[in-house]
């Protein structure tokens, strides 16, 4: 089932629009190249990216059928939109492999990264934005709600999406994938909502769709009611609501082969 929801993620469009921002600042135009934008969602940062690197070819993969069927009209120019698993991604060749707040949800990311820098040709550029906010009240609040009854049997062994490692974890991978010429960082973005309770919208429409797609629809609607009413005391009730939101992003480069 697809639990994305365009209208809900484009609600924060503004706010996500930063993090997109500076990575693509990152990333070294490639005229004529061929670009991969790992998650794409409704395709307007892809759309961007295309024109901003200059490349001949630019192939927008997501997983998300609501996701695609938006991002579809802005084809054409050498830009394009296809249905794919980052998971079963493999494809060689790319001069740019990029992904903006996708690669959180596949596991693995030594194996996953592995596959990505050999994904790319000679001189190729692999640049990432993950969010790295799970020590936020937000989703922990989510994981703790996973391990318990009646949540926790629906769920399985599954208990939430695994955090992403430390900045300093992915530059040593980085290195040793070939990529020592490279930029990693851990940066926070503050975010100011109209108030605290549209924390749980945000959430709503990133992290919480993993547990929408796993649990039974009325069951999903008693974990987003206990979510709400765990996590806003937690938080500050001021207005506007600072939210503050950490992310990784990184860049390496191959030498030229």
């Amino acid at each position: 089932m697809d639990t994305w929801d365009p209208e809900r993620y484009a609600r924060f469009a503004a706010e996500r629009a930063q993090p997109f921002q500076d990575l693509l600042a990152m990333v070294r135009p490639v005229p004529g190249g061929r670009v991969v934008d790992l998650g794409c969602g409704s395709g307007e940062p892809t759309a961007e990216l295309h024109r901003r690197l200059g490349a001949a070819e630019t192939v927008g993969l997501d997983s998300s059928p609501a996701m695609l069927e938006r991002a579809r009209p802005l084809q054409g120019g050498g830009l394009r939109f296809e249905p794919g698993d980052i998971a079963d991604f493999g494809d060689g060749g790319w001069d740019v492999v990029f992904s903006n707040a996708a690669l959180q949800w596949v596991p693995g990311h030594e194996a996953l990264f592995g596959r990505l820098v050999a994904a790319l040709a000679g001189g190729g550029q692999l640049a990432v934005q993950m969010p790295a906010n799970y020590d936020h009240p937000s989703h922990v609040v989510a994981g703790e709600l996973a391990a318990e009854e009646p949540f926790r049997s629906a769920l399985g062994d599954w208990r939430g999406p695994a955090p992403v490692r430390a900045p300093e974890w992915y530059a040593t991978l980085l290195d040793r994938l070939g990529l020592a010429e490279q930029h990693v960082r851990l940066q926070v973005y503050l975010h100011h909502l109209a108030a605290r309770d549209e924390v749980v919208e945000w959430v709503r429409g990133t992290l919480l769709t993993a547990y929408a797609e796993r649990l039974p629809a009325e069951l999903f609607e008693r974990f987003l009611d206990r979510y709400r009413r765990r996590l806003l005391p937690l938080l500050e009730d001021e207005r506007p609501y600072r939210y503050p939101f950490k992310r990784i992003l990184l860049w390496g480069g191959l030498p030229p082969g």
